[in-house]
């Protein structure tokens, strides 16, 4: 009786170690990305694009978090009257999550009068700024194109 017990014991310390190296195993296959995008050029914002797509090709879409946060004068790249509109829409249902910064819209709504128009699949933070050294912090790579 003692012994079908300490098997069992044994049995489930060796479940729980394996458990331990698969989470690990998993853990050091993902990767977490923060892509910032602050200038209005065309060329740099395609770029940040064509970034998150190849890391998600490169790793595949199961092991790669992307976040591309955008504020001061890159937030232009999700808003209605982005070139790229279609594309980050697209890419929005792709798992790759776009964060348009708060308080670059409330400067455009005080400079225009209106709110900026986000594009379908694009949230908002409080900051930009903040919101990428948030990620940081939980551990994503920074990338500036």
């Amino acid at each position: 009786m003692i012994q079908t017990y300490k098997n069992i014991l044994l049995s489930l310390f060796a479940l729980v170690l394996i458990t331990g190296f698969i989470q690990q195993s998993f853990a050091a296959d993902s990767h977490k990305i923060v892509i910032q995008v602050s200038t209005d050029d065309p060329r740099t914002q395609k770029i940040a694009l064509n970034n998150a797509v190849n890391l998600q090709k490169y790793y595949g879409m199961d092991n790669i978090e992307i976040e591309i946060v955008a504020y001061g004068p890159g937030l232009g790249l999700l808003t209605s009257k982005s070139q790229q509109g279609k594309r980050v829409s697209s890419l929005a249902m792709q798992d790759i999550t776009f964060s348009a910064c708060g308080n670059t819209m409330k400067k455009v709504a005080k400079k225009t009068g209106a709110m900026p128009t986000l594009l379908e699949g694009v949230g908002q933070v409080p900051a930009g700024v903040a919101r990428i050294m948030e990620l940081q912090e939980q551990g994503y790579s920074y990338i500036r194109p």
